[in-house]
């Protein structure tokens, strides 16, 4: 106590302390709860002393503790007997804690409130007999009922403690003198104020973000040689962020019942030099959990004005914790975890923010969404980026977020940022399908390429010199056959991220066996002597080359008639579709005719058997390529109507 302050209390006007003990109950608070921390880790090591442990001093020296024999306290723990442990500096522990719990108690005296009985009397029952054994050890059922956090068991210093700590709280936002820039302060001094109007500025910058929801109460106060900053944050009790200043070094104690919303937070500092120890869990069965997570991180500032632009910096970032692990588990419905993270890390980066999604509707406006541009088609369990795919759903949200907060800002009406989210996602959802006919649409024209060459090559056959002709379209034909495998294998990956995809895959794969027949038929033709190519031979050849030509343009205009077909579609696009296919299914029956029309002449004809060989083979290819164009378009036709039967 400092000799004013020793003075006023001689004179009895203690509640003129109020201030300074308040100050120091604070400073008790963190002080006391190291201390628990510190015999519950010590106990843990001495269980276990094999597994790694940490030493606490970033919390000890967090906390202000400047004795630096307790960080050997943990590693020189160890069990005597049953139940039974060994520490280094025990006595002084126990007899600090007891301190720090008195002075904790002081501001409530002073203030003549009616909890300081409440808070004595729980005190002097858990303080009825001495924490340590008579032989200088602590048992594990004392360490347990001082650090217990269940109400099932009883009381505990633990309980009282958080007890305490609200109470105080509460104490301290009624005696504050004064407001900076919405922050409760009192016994600021020199160039406080300053510190704590820029840290105010990041948080009044983001606090619209926050709406209605209930959060980021800030108080400050100095104490020694520290400036003391707390904000609430949310409405969980364990979700606290209290920050030091002390000359150009900012320490922030986060806690947190949610690790990953913890490893968030760190996340959003990762542009500025901040010093993180480890995070420790604790057990407390009165959080969400049973766990709450502790983290320190300090950052010390280049200059005056780079210390100040981290307090703002950090101040802006505490909106975005609130109601997080909510938005995560709304988006994580949508999208895929690691694509749910990456969204909020944009929503902060870019300060549109989490909660207007939230108030919106969340996940349930998106889904109404889909039903509502899928015509109500959609299968329940269906994700998002099933639907659209993940780049194509990531897109997407951040629009969805950043229309939620521009419209709820500007106070438009939700009906209106509904019809937005179904206007944005109808172009996402149709381009979405429109992509996928791409890909159909990109492997049946590397059909038409194969078929025409062939047919090409068989009609100019009967001028000089085609021999070499029939080497480039083979190879060629192996060229566009292998792009066509690439597609396939791109709807491949694409089916694993969207269910629209599947269809696509399956058609590929059928359509697949088209490209496949066709190159076989090429193949064949590159053995080919230009002098065994009789009149006789060539023209049903070329003709069922010809037919493949006209089947592959018609599978061609079939997939570009599909794109228009709908139920409240044009009638033209249904009826050339169907057109299309049943051009398909009559060249299928024309191609086995052709088929057989050289297999005669190859008869008659008095050719060697292998130059007979490769053209019979060369037309039997043809004829397969035939077979399957038939059988994928009619798995286009089923996939087609189907959909539409089902809108």
């Amino acid at each position: 106590m400092s000799e004013k302050a020793r003075i006023v209390a001689a004179l009895g006007e203690r509640r003129l302390l109020l201030p300074y003990l308040l100050n120091e109950a604070l400073a008790a608070n963190e002080r006391a709860k190291y201390r628990l921390t510190l015999l519950q880790t010590a106990k843990a090591h001495a269980d276990f002393p094999d597994k790694p442990f940490s030493d606490l001093r970033t919390e000890r020296l967090a906390c202000g503790i400047s004795d630096a024999s307790y960080d050997d306290m943990v590693a020189e723990s160890a069990g005597r007997r049953a139940d039974s442990y060994a520490m280094p500096h025990l006595a002084e522990l126990c007899s600090a804690l007891r301190d720090d719990m008195m002075a904790m108690l002081a501001p409530f005296e002073a203030s003549q409130k009616a909890e300081a009985e409440l808070f004595r009397r729980r005190l002097q029952e858990l303080s009825s007999r001495s924490w340590q054994e008579e032989d200088g050890t602590i048992s594990g059922t004392t360490i347990a009922g001082l650090t217990s956090g269940d109400q099932g068991r009883g009381d505990s210093l633990h309980l009282l403690i958080m007890a305490m700590h609200k109470a105080l709280n509460t104490l301290q936002g009624k005696i504050a003198t004064e407001s900076v820039d919405g922050a409760l302060a009192y016994g600021l001094q020199g160039d406080d104020r300053s510190l704590v109007a820029a840290f105010m500025k990041g948080v009044n910058r983001t606090r619209p973000l926050k709406f209605d929801h209930p959060g980021l109460g800030t108080t400050a106060t100095r104490s020694g040689a520290r400036l003391i900053v707390q904000n609430d944050i949310g409405t969980t009790d364990a979700h606290v962020l209290v920050i030091y200043v002390e000359e150009k070094r900012v320490t922030v104690t986060c806690t947190d019942i949610h690790l990953p919303r913890l490893i968030f937070f760190q996340g959003m500092l990762a542009d500025w030099d901040v010093a993180w120890g480890e995070v420790h869990s604790r057990t407390d069965r009165a959080f969400e959990g049973g766990v709450y997570h502790l983290s320190v991180g300090t950052y010390t500032g280049r200059t005056k004005a780079d210390l100040k632009a981290y307090l703002t910096w950090l101040g802006s970032r505490l909106v975005f914790q609130i109601d997080w692990n909510r938005a995560r588990k709304r988006l994580q419905a949508l999208v895929p975890r690691e694509d749910a993270l990456s969204l909020l890390s944009w929503a902060a980066e870019n300060e549109v923010g989490h909660m207007a999604f939230l108030k919106a509707g969340g996940e349930r406006m998106i889904f109404d969404a889909l039903q509502f541009v899928a015509g109500g088609s959609l299968t329940y369990g269906v994700t998002l980026a099933e639907l659209l795919g993940r780049e194509a759903a990531v897109s997407y949200l951040r629009f969805i977020l950043n229309a939620c907060a521009r419209g709820l800002l500007d106070k438009r009406p939700l009906a209106l940022i509904h019809d937005e989210a179904r206007v944005e996602l109808y172009k996402y959802y149709h381009s979405a399908q429109q992509n996928l006919l791409d890909l159909a649409s990109n492997h049946a024209a590397l059909a038409v390429e194969i078929a025409t060459s062939i047919r090409d090559g068989l009609l100019a056959s009967s001028r000089p010199g085609t021999s070499p002709r029939f080497e480039r379209i083979g190879q060629r034909a192996k060229e566009w056959e292998r792009k066509a495998d690439e597609l396939v294998i791109r709807a491949r990956e694409l089916a694993r991220q969207s269910e629209q995809a599947d269809a696509v895959r399956l058609l590929l794969e059928t359509a697949d066996d088209i490209t496949d027949e066709l190159e076989e038929a090429a193949f064949h033709l590159t053995m080919l002597k230009p002098e065994c190519l009789t009149e006789e031979i060539r023209l049903p050849l070329a003709t069922l080359a010809r037919l493949l030509v006209e089947g592959s343009r018609e599978y061609l205009k079939a997939i570009e008639s599909a794109r228009g077909v709908r139920r409240d579609g044009s009638p033209d696009d249904m009826h050339d579709f169907l057109e299309s296919i049943h051009r398909i299914v009559a060249i299928e029956q024309q191609s086995d005719t052709a088929e057989r029309a050289v297999r005669k002449a190859l008869v008659a004809a008095s050719e060697d058997y292998r130059q007979a060989f490769v053209i019979a083979e060369s037309a039997k290819k043809l004829e397969s390529a035939a077979d399957a164009l038939m059988h994928t378009g009619m798995t286009l036709r089923d996939q087609i109507l189907g959909r539409i039967m089902e809108s």
